[in-house]
């Protein structure tokens, strides 16, 4: 551009002063041309980088509009259609942030049908629309046009811009810009950027929702997959999953927990490595394998384990996973309550007293299933307190990117203590909110608790 203005200052030479001032301008045009495709590939690129900084629709709609101010706009407003048909306004951004806030004229608008205001006829796949002026409405029926006239003259629009966000042949909401400014009007040039521009957003809004649905049903199909705990006898137990929150919402992690005949309670808790369709299916495969092997044969938990790793091996080869499993039994009504566990690679179970007292059980361990199906598996009994709390767990409860393991499991232990004499679902509760906040693994639990002294009838040795 520097150069253009020199050559403006230079005097003609040799009688043609007309061609080089002619080639100048048209230079000029050029160059203006070339900036603008420029500008409006800038926009469109910050755009589509707004709308896939993330998944979630509101922020990253929220995002779009503060990219698209002041550049193109002076205030931005979405509107998107919810499951019901009902039309919601997101986002209104503003380049003064002093003029809205968040909530200040976002949520539910009136119906949309028989509506004679420009978001109607968008939904109806009229545009993008320019708007010059904003007549008051004919019908004073019509709350949708007196909204959209209130929102236009609080923010001092002089001309906007609205657009259909159309995607898989459907109009899923609105996109309004406005510009507060004369100087700076909206023209019909500016339609086929708007145009691009909705078009863009529809797809990142309908790329959110069918991952929305995915995840949801993902997670769905996951918790049809885990079992119902038992409710009767003098035990206590209870039992919390939840989900990854940066994956489709599956995985190889699960509980479990059923009596077997002779009256002990079964206590089972796995990882299948994985974080998919498959883990999940594995995951549901394995552990009825598992129910199956500890019903027919009614061994020590290092036996059930040590056939469960010969017949996982033999379906599954090359595919690892840690377990423990574990029998809660006493011999009598004045009898200590036993626990009988081996692990398989997993995580130690953490034993908590009525009192507060921490200890995990480090007893009964092995190789995970999958590397040795020949391998030894040993086991242990430890025994348990009146009134006391075992708790199992997968990784993703004291696993963090950012921190050493040492550290998770003494957090594990911190929170358990202060949390000894809450009721069961408050302590897993608890512990889940505490622990697993934010994870990026999914993760299971589950814990048992003891009857008081005296509380409830024998129960025979497995």
């Amino acid at each position: 551009m520097c150069a253009k203005q020199d050559d403006a200052d230079v005097p003609p030479h040799h009688g043609a002063g007309t061609e080089r001032d002619t080639d100048g301008a048209d230079a000029f045009e050029v160059d203006e041309e070339v900036q603008h495709a420029l500008d409006r590939l800038t926009l469109l690129i910050n755009a589509a980088e707004a709308l896939s900084s993330t998944l979630e629709v509101d922020q990253g709609l929220r995002r779009l509009c503060r990219t698209l101010i002041p550049g193109l706009a002076d205030w931005c407003a979405v509107d998107l259609l919810d499951d019901h048909g009902r039309l919601r306004r997101l986002v209104v951004e503003h380049r003064d942030a002093d003029v809205t806030s968040p909530g200040l004229d976002e949520g539910l608008l009136p119906p949309v049908e028989g509506s004679a205001a420009s978001v109607a006829r968008a939904l109806l796949g009229v545009g993008p629309v320019l708007l010059t002026d904003f007549p008051p409405p004919r019908d004073e029926d019509d709350p949708l046009r007196l909204r959209e006239k209130e929102l236009f003259e609080r923010l001092a629009a002089d001309t906007a811009v609205v657009a259909p966000l159309r995607a898989r042949r459907q109009v899923l909401g609105v996109l309004t810009l406005a510009r507060t400014r004369r100087e700076a009007r909206l023209t019909e040039d500016a339609l086929s950027l708007v145009e691009d521009l909705a078009h863009r957003v529809a797809l990142a809004v309908d790329n959110a929702r069918l991952h929305a649905e995915a995840q949801h049903t993902a997670e769905r199909l996951q918790r049809s997959l885990l079992p119902e705990l038992p409710t009767d006898g003098p035990l206590e137990v209870a039992a919390r999953y939840r989900p990854a929150s940066a994956t489709a919402r599956v995985g190889g992690d699960w509980y479990d927990a059923f009596v077997l005949p002779d009256g002990a309670m079964t206590l089972i808790i796995g990882d299948i490595a994985g974080h998919d369709l498959r883990a999940a299916v594995m995951m549901s495969q394995t552990r009825n394998m598992l129910r199956g092997i500890a019903c027919d044969r009614k061994e020590p938990p290092g036996k059930i384990l040590a056939r469960l790793d010969a017949a996982h091996h033999i379906l599954y080869p090359h595919q690892t996973l840690t377990c423990i499993y574990a029998l809660v039994e006493r011999l009598g009504a004045d009898e200590p309550w036993l626990l009988h566990y081996a692990v398989a690679g997993h995580p130690a179970p953490l034993l908590v007293t009525h009192d507060g007292e921490t200890r995990f059980l480090t007893g009964g361990r092995g190789v995970m299933l999958g590397v040795e199906p020949e391998v030894h598996r040993p086991a242990t009994t430890d025994t348990l307190p009146p009134n006391s709390t075992v708790l199992l767990y997968t990784d993703g409860l004291v696993e963090r990117r950012e921190e050493d393991l040492d550290r998770g499991l003494a957090r594990l232990r911190q929170h358990a203590a202060a949390l000894a004499r809450e009721p069961l679902t408050t302590f897993c509760d608890e512990i889940l909110e505490g622990m697993a906040g934010g994870g990026s693994d999914d993760v299971a639990l589950i814990a048992v608790r003891t009857a008081p002294p005296h509380a409830g009838p024998a129960v025979a040795t497995p």
